[in-house]
């Protein structure tokens, strides 16, 4: 019987201020956490014996494994000391070949399909930016080399983070990086074999989120829950949650879905590539679109929301506006240009005619005059 391991373990730094109230792994794309995708591949693939392993603010990941259909077994890793330390946890609950999986990056079914019964394997995929990765060097299908982050990466070729072995790995696990073991295996004449990944998607940055909910909506089925007032006009698939209230003359361009309990319009605007999580107020005359807005949020009225992703309980007063613009944005020891409108983290306040242009805001900050805001804003920041 093949056991499946995802480590669901990490903060996911790179993804703050939005992993500060929860791990990567349970951040909403299209309305459901990254995990659901990956667990949702398993059980296609009759997968069933699911190890997943916990840490940073692991009781969001508890809470939300107590509520699904399928048994998982929850193994704490207590310090956060890497992949490696986090698959060392779950050892004693090996018993079988096993695959080992990221519960932070997206994986279909296909892809599972193509590795499950290989034996000492790896899933790796193109992407355009290799050097956010594992740079894996193959020659005739099998892995000779994997570099990690590479300044220059000498292909576009990048490891998923999702394996197959035998439990013969531990003995190779010295240190606190799979890539470690992995290497050591490779050094030692074990033959890892590379398997081309179906569809595997990641989001390193904030900003990436808004293409992985884009391709997670396109998976979405329509559904219409609450009320929605005879004028609404829907076009495309929308998917609207119980309790939800949608009000007179409001226009949704799916693919749109919109949690539960909410309140829409009247007069408002959904465009394309929009998830609304549950509780949400969009108060009248407000536009939003290619944007990922969490639970417990409120909108003032007249507002411009494109290419955002907002923490929860964030309250914008009316008039706000994001404006996609690209600019320089120094992440860690990284500088970036990428184009997006606003990346808020939980509970931010802004005053009415506040304008987000390329701007990342942290938790908890306030913005006490409606002004224009660029770059980055720390924590807990009051703007006057």
């Amino acid at each position: 019987m093949m056991q499946a391991v995802i480590l669901a373990a990490g903060e996911g730094s790179r993804l703050r201020p939005l992993t500060r109230s929860k791990p990567k792994a349970m951040i909403p794309v299209a309305n459901r956490p990254i995990i659901e995708y990956v667990i949702d591949a398993l059980l296609e693939n009759g997968i069933r014996d699911i190890v997943v392993v916990v840490g940073y603010r692991k009781e969001h990941v508890i809470r939300y494994l107590n509520k699904l259909d399928a048994p998982v077994q929850v193994v704490v890793q207590e310090r956060q000391l890497g992949t490696g330390d986090a698959l060392r946890a779950a050892e004693s609950e090996i018993t079988d070949d096993f695959l080992v999986l990221p519960g932070d990056n997206y994986i279909n079914a296909e892809s599972i399909a193509r590795i499950k019964k290989e034996r000492n394997a790896m899933l790796v995929a193109e992407h355009p930016s290799p050097s956010n990765f594992g740079v894996v060097v193959i020659r005739n299908g099998i892995v000779r080399e994997i570099i990690e982050k590479p300044e220059d990466a000498p292909t576009f070729t990048v490891s998923t983070g999702i394996c197959s072995f035998t439990p013969d790995i531990f003995p190779y696990l010295q240190t606190n990086e799979i890539p470690d073991a992995l290497s050591a295996m490779i050094a030692s004449g074990r033959r890892i074999r590379a398997i081309p990944a179906d569809d595997w998607q990641d989001a390193i940055y904030p900003w990436d989120l808004l293409k992985l909910n884009s391709r997670m909506l396109r998976g979405i089925t329509p559904e219409i829950g609450g009320k929605v007032d005879a004028s609404v006009i829907r076009r495309g698939v929308v998917r609207i949650g119980a309790g939800t209230t949608v009000g007179a003359n409001t226009v949704i361009y799916g693919p749109v879905t919109i949690g539960r309990d909410c309140n829409i319009g009247p007069n408002t605007v959904i465009m394309p590539d929009s998830s609304i999580g549950d509780r949400v107020v969009l108060e009248p005359f407000t536009y939003v679109a290619d944007s990922i807005i969490m639970d417990d949020v409120t909108i003032g009225s007249h507002s411009r929301i494109v290419s955002a992703v907002f923490g929860q309980g964030c309250i914008l007063a009316d008039h706000t506006t994001t404006y996609p613009s690209a600019s320089f944005m120094e992440v860690g020891d990284r500088v970036l240009k990428e184009e997006f409108g606003a990346v808020l983290g939980d509970g931010v306040r802004a005053a009415p005619f506040t304008t987000f242009k390329n701007c990342i805001v942290g938790n908890g900050v306030t913005i006490e005059e409606g002004e224009t805001l660029v770059g980055l804003i720390e924590d807990g920041a009051r703007v006057i």
